[in-house]
């Protein structure tokens, strides 16, 4: 029996290579002994076979095969579409995730 898949959910910042995005997935983890929270990022790249994701769009990942030395993702559905910057400056907002 196949084991279950990991599903992730994340925000496209790059989608220049071919069948290929960058995708930012934030975890927040809360510590177990003190009420704070501390949230971590991290990029992954993730395939994309028909090249439909745009900058800013929320997609979900889904665990697959090595395709390439860092692809280990596969984009299975893109929940949410976003607005793709025009300007360096709303590209730099999207990267970093601030809101003018």
């Amino acid at each position: 029996m196949r084991e279950q898949r990991k599903v992730l959910v994340g925000r496209v910042l790059s989608n220049r290579m071919d069948k290929t995005v960058v995708v930012e997935v934030r975890q927040r983890n809360a510590a177990p002994a003190v009420t704070a929270r501390s949230s971590m990022s991290e990029e992954i790249q993730a395939h994309d076979e028909n090249n439909a994701c745009k900058i800013g769009d929320l997609v979900r990942m889904i665990e697959f095969r090595p395709l390439s030395r860092e692809k280990r993702w596969k984009v299975t559905e893109i929940v949410e579409t976003g607005v793709e910057p025009t300007s360096a400056d709303e590209v730099l907002e999207v990267q970093s995730g601030v809101e003018a």
